[in-house]
Parts: C-alpha cells; structure tokens; sequence
C-alpha cells in the first residue's frame, strides 16, 4: 500500500512538473515539445523500478523497423505503453479519444505533437477525415504511427478478438507493421492496486510486410502478439 502511495504521488507530481516546465514549447516547434514526451516516458520508467522495484526488459530491439516507413501495433494493458514506448520508438503519433484534447494542458500537448483524435461514439464530420489525417501525418513525417488494435486496456488474461480498424489503417497506409506486446498489466493494472517485484517486458516482434489481404494481416498480427504474450505470463 505505502509503495502504491509512494509511486502515485510522485508519478503523478512528476507529471504535473514536466507539463509546467515544457509549457513554453507550446510556442516552439514540435521537436521541443516531444521532448517532454520522451521525458514523462523515463519518468514513469524510474518511479516504477524506485518505488515499485519492477523491472523493465526491451526484448528484440534487433526486429525494430529501420530505413522505411511503419506503423506499430501494440497489445495495451495499462498506461505504461503510452508514455514508455515514446522511448523506444521515435515519438509515434497517437490516435487518440477526442475528449482527451479538451483537458486543460494535457490536451494543449496532445494537439501541439500531432495527435489524432476520433470520436468513437458517432460517424460525424470530423471522423470522415480521420484517414486523411493519418496519411498526411506518415507521409510528411519520421514518426511512427501506434495503435492499439484491442481497442482499450484489457487485463493480461483477457484475448479479445483485435479491431478491424487496425486492418483498414493497413491498406491505407500501404507499410509494413511492427507488432509489439507488452505485459504491463501485470505490475500497472487498468483498476486496482499496482504490484511490485515484477518485470514488464517490451517484445518487439517481426514485421509484418504490406501487401497482405486484411483477414490475413489481423490473423498473422493477433497470432503474433497474442502468442508473445502467452510466453510472457
């Protein structure tokens, strides 16, 4: 109880710190501003092995997608992966619940690095240029699209079927895809208390080539990550 205290309070303080300090980057460019993404990424890092003792192994760095353009799909468990995989791969663009850009600051941040948001309730105006947004955004940067084709977090145990989403993003984007699972929830549950002398390991796995029909790509991609995750519980 006092080590979930502990890494709370000042995981959360840190954040806040970092958010105040990076303020001024709204006004700089973008680079300046994915720094403090980076930042909060190896803050989550160090509270979790100072506080919660835990620690974090990256497993196949060698499989990491160099010299062309790619996207990740990654297994999602708690908020671990959406702040520590911006230090692992270069600070990939996020889509992201639209509400999420209304919170004071935070959402300021979200929008000044290039997130893109949809609404997942409705077909509205705004969610009929939702792939026109993510091709413009690959096709004009270095950065990785991520995205989590369960479509929330789910507990370690839990294998849900993967979105069809994710499918339509690769036949848009025509690139290779880059599987990673994580078994965060281990350690950083969605609900409950957090657990200590734990690993989490990052697993980047083999890429998915483009080219492939879109049931065959959901298959091979679940088969992928779901398999890793069965030899990480």
């Amino acid at each position: 109880m006092i080590r979930n205290l502990l890494f709370s309070i000042f995981f959360f303080t840190g954040i806040i710190i970092i958010s105040i300090i990076f303020l001024p980057a709204l006004l700089l460019p973008r680079k300046i501003t994915l720094l403090g993404g980076k930042l909060m990424g190896y803050w989550a890092e160090f509270c979790l092995k100072v506080f919660l003792s835990v620690k974090i192994i990256i497993k196949g760095k060698e499989n990491i997608i160099t010299k062309q353009k790619f996207f990740i799909a990654a297994s999602h468990q708690s908020m671990f992966e959406t702040f520590y995989l911006q230090t692992v791969f270069n600070s990939p663009v996020f889509i992201l619940k639209k509400e999420l850009l209304r919170i004071p600051i935070f959402g300021w941040y979200l929008k000044k690095i290039g997130s893109i948001s949809i609404n997942r309730n409705k077909v509205s105006r705004d969610n009929l240029g939702f792939f026109d947004d993510i091709l413009s955004i690959v096709n004009n940067s270095d950065r990785p699209l991520i995205i989590f084709p369960q479509g929330t977090r789910v507990l370690p145990e839990e294998r849900p079927s993967f979105k069809k989403g994710a499918t339509r993003i690769y036949q848009e984007l025509n690139i290779a895809c880059q599987p990673v699972a994580v078994n965060s929830g281990y350690v950083w549950p969605k609900k409950g208390k957090k657990n200590s002398h734990k690993t989490i390991t990052v697993s980047i796995l083999t890429s998915v080539n483009a080219g492939m029909d879109k049931e065959s790509f959901l298959q091979i991609l679940e088969n992928k990550i779901y398999n890793e995750l069965d030899l990480l519980s």
